[in-house]
């Protein structure tokens, strides 16, 4: 990972005897896509707020290129912010709504005329340089959005939900359109969002965080496949989780006795996960393999019965809503890619479900 340009240590803040965000370090690599993600007042927009200059911390330092700007002002900072709400000026035409940070900058009329068509042409809209915002779709307001935010090269720009208020279609457009944009730049990117899927998508790392602080930093892959926690596992996508007890470890390997007396093997990817400790396996639906009676004892993972309670057909996906016959066992939902000559379920059914000791993995519980 090359040099980083956005340091953070020890930043803090409190409101009253509220910890809006817990002390953390956070350092963020030239060039990297790392998304704060996590559910409402989990700190994530706190921190955002913290590294742009609109909030003061009460303790810690945030460092931009080496420079200390912890208590600087926004425009001292060489960031670029785009909001949810796009904030663009209703009077102004497009280019003069992209042209306004250079003209704050004082740039030569001829100067900022090239960079905002070069911004423009960026996000494919260089035809509407003429027009209002008012002309515009949503989806053209935000890259317009980023148009302006981009035209003076800053050296790190923040994005605080800038998706949210678009529908899903248009939302899918525009993560491809910023995804290009930051591939063609090769500028920090740190973005603000709830949704696990948008975070999966964009990111070069996430920053999950819960209750002010950072339950887990990694790639989307390291959050997805070794969560550290019950919370990351629950967050991130759709998890199984289910009681069980550690009864033996071999390297990153585990048997594991699942509440009602089963043993099935699992991953482990934590040191403290030891003998006799009590562990959360978790399955994602999609790797659950489903068998129209009990599977054979072949599989190197772990088997379970359940009955069939629910199907629920989501569009490329069809989940199976289940019932372990595990005691107080939670439900389990298995899913699948939909297919028009699958084979077809009835509810009440019970089926065999299996998996791979590489899909399983135990969490600290």
């Amino acid at each position: 990972m090359s040099a980083s340009n956005l340091q953070i240590t020890g930043l803090c803040k409190r409101y009253g005897d509220f910890v809006a965000l817990a002390p953390i370090d956070l350092d963020v690599a030239q060039g990297e896509f790392l998304t704060l993600l996590g559910p409402s007042g989990s700190g994530k927009t706190t921190l955002l707020s913290l590294i742009a200059g609109l909030a003061q911390p009460d303790d810690g330092q945030v460092r931009i290129n080496g420079a200390d700007v912890t208590y600087g002002a926004p425009y001292e900072r060489d960031i670029g912010m785009v909001f949810q709400n796009y904030a663009l000026f209703p009077h102004m035409t497009v280019a003069e709504n992209v042209s306004f940070p250079l003209q704050m900058r004082k740039t030569e009329a001829k100067a900022t005329r090239d960079k905002v068509m070069q911004a423009l042409e960026m996000v494919h809209l260089p035809h509407l340089a003429g027009r209002y915002p008012r002309e515009l779709s949503g989806g053209q307001q935000q890259r317009i959005a980023l148009a302006r935010c981009m035209v003076y090269r800053p050296s790190i720009i923040l994005m605080d939900e800038p998706l949210g208020a678009l529908d899903k279609k248009l939302r899918d457009q525009m993560q491809l359109e910023i995804k290009r944009i930051h591939r063609d730049l090769g500028t920090t990117i740190v973005y603000v969002t709830h949704d696990q899927e948008e975070a999966m998508t964009m990111s070069d790392r996430i920053c999950l965080m819960n209750a002010g602080s950072i339950a887990q930093l990694g790639t989307p892959a390291d959050l997805y496949f070794r969560p550290k926690s019950v919370f990351v596992a629950d967050f991130l996508g759709e998890s199984n989780l289910l009681d069980a007890v550690v009864t033996g470890r071999t390297g990153d390997q585990v048997q594991i006795s699942v509440q009602g007396g089963a043993n099935v093997h699992a991953m482990a990817y934590d040191a403290v996960i030891r003998d006799g400790k009590t562990v959360k396996l978790m399955l994602r639906p999609q790797n659950l393999q489903i068998h129209d009676g009990p599977p054979d004892g072949s599989i190197n993972g772990g088997t379970l019965s359940a009955k069939l309670t629910d199907i629920m057909v989501t569009g490329s996906m069809t989940k199976l809503y289940l019932q372990s016959h595990i005691s107080n066992a939670p439900p389990l939902v298995a899913a699948f890619p939909t297919n028009r000559l699958g084979r077809q379920y009835e509810i009440g059914q019970t089926l065999g479900l299996s998996w791979l000791t590489a899909d399983a993995v135990a969490i600290a519980g």
